[in-house]
């Protein structure tokens, strides 16, 4: 995912709530996700990338087609 964060935001509160959002959406779309985490509440893995001015989109875009093949062995949902 590639966001404009404008400089008054947090970056790491912005990336939480988003996380904490969706993962309860998850939840709530999809129930069984209670059984695949039941030994903790979380469904995102706890780090994430994030880059300010002084890398361009080429390298950004890189990393994130890193990251998809990274995360290609996990459940694949319909959303």
């Amino acid at each position: 995912m590639v966001m404009i964060i404008p400089p008054k935001y947090a970056v790491s509160e912005v990336i939480g709530r988003m996380k904490q959002w969706t993962a309860s959406q998850l939840r709530k779309k999809f129930p069984f996700l209670g059984q695949v985490y039941w030994r903790e509440a979380v469904i995102w893995s706890p780090g994430y990338f994030v880059s300010t001015v002084g890398i361009d989109e080429a390298k950004i875009m890189k990393y994130v087609k890193w990251q998809q093949r990274q995360d290609s062995g996990q459940a694949k949902l319909d959303l």
